[in-house]
């Protein structure tokens, strides 16, 4: 039983333009890394497209279709998001892979994976592109394992900008816990710790608001004080994580100063915490990440975690921007989770 890795040379095929950051050198940073310096325990396997009713469960049909009809053209779908010729199958192999790799960790033929994807998903929404994503990855990957019978699902987004996507896909459902740390205020503007969900799903989303500049024991709060007892209050049948690097101290775009040990970190947080609630399903699915160093060092980081070569644990100590954003979440969370008071 080995930790699989999906990846594909496709995936380099969307361009979203000369200069932009979310560039193929990316993938080729992490790969490339993972070619210089393999990991045991881990295999390399190539996806399938999501199928029409993946991208249906999480996406209007008028989207899906436009994002399809692009096929071989290039296009400005907003400021920040474009197509090239190769983007929508590279869109599709994306979303397919992280169907895909949740499926199997399902069905117990890995004990986790790493869907090493682009273009990225998270602030992808029901109707439109925005933020660099066409289709929202995690969120297809989520209502693929409903479907499979997970019965509950967590998603946490430790990307520098908030999953606006994911959480309005699930903001009214108990069935899909998300939960986030990022930079605020910053891009997309949602995120503040007031959003808790609405309806029925009320408690059920979880917004850790950060000013910049924390660092890797700041993180190891959030965990400690907010997901994790959350978390394992939940009980989740399989952990999603939109894991984005652009936290990371070097990340031009993000004003964090994470480290490779912080999200190695984070990774065994989490791997602990499958482990202790869901038979240790977990699938991380690649977010942003802008510095190539940092972003392939990274990411080698988490897979040797995920393969049982490394544990990390999170610095001691926590400043007083974290402990005000934690407050606050707890605050606005106040009655709906027993370890939150």
């Amino acid at each position: 039983m080995t930790t699989r890795l999906w990846a594909d040379s496709r995936f380099l095929n969307h361009v979203a333009g000369p200069m932009h950051p979310e560039s193929p050198g990316r993938l080729r940073a992490i790969t490339g890394l993972l070619e210089k310096a393999p990991i045991a325990n881990t295999t390399r396997e190539s996806p399938r497209p999501a199928t029409r009713e993946e991208l249906g469960a999480v996406h209007d049909a008028t989207h899906v279709d436009r994002v399809l009809a692009l096929a071989g053209q290039s296009a400005q779908l907003d400021p920040d998001t474009a197509m090239s010729p190769g983007s929508a199958e590279a869109a599709l192999l994306a979303a397919g892979a992280a169907a895909q790799a949740t499926l199997e960790v399902l069905e117990g033929k890995a004990p986790n994976a790493f869907a090493l994807v682009r273009p990225p998903g998270h602030h992808a929404e029901r109707a439109h592109a925005m933020g660099f994503c066409l289709f929202n990855n995690v969120a297809v990957a989520a209502e693929a394992a409903r479907k499979a019978g997970a019965e509950r699902v967590l998603v946490l987004d430790w990307d520098v900008h908030h999953g606006n996507g994911t959480q309005h896909t699930f903001a009214a459902r108990r069935d899909v816990l998300f939960m986030s740390s990022h930079q605020y205020p910053y891009y997309p503007g949602t995120g503040a710790p007031e959003e808790i969900g609405t309806g029925d799903g009320r408690g059920f989303t979880v917004n850790v608001a950060l000013p910049g500049g924390q660092a890797d024991a700041d993180y190891g709060a959030v965990f400690h004080d907010v997901f994790l007892p959350i978390a394992r209050e939940f009980c989740p049948d399989v952990v999603l994580v939109s894991a984005g690097f652009d936290p990371h101290r070097a990340d031009p775009i993000g004003g964090m100063n994470v480290t490779e040990r912080g999200f190695a970190a984070m990774t065994t947080a989490v791997k602990q915490l499958a482990d202790e609630t869901c038979k240790g399903r977990l699938v991380l699915l690649l977010e942003g990440g802008y510095d190539l160093d940092g972003l392939a060092q990274s990411v080698h980081a988490c897979v040797e975690v995920m393969s049982g070569a490394r544990r990390d644990e999170f610095p001691a100590g926590v400043g007083p921007a974290t402990k005000a954003a934690i407050a606050s979440t707890r605050a606005a969370l106040r009655g709906a989770w027993k370890h939150v008071s």
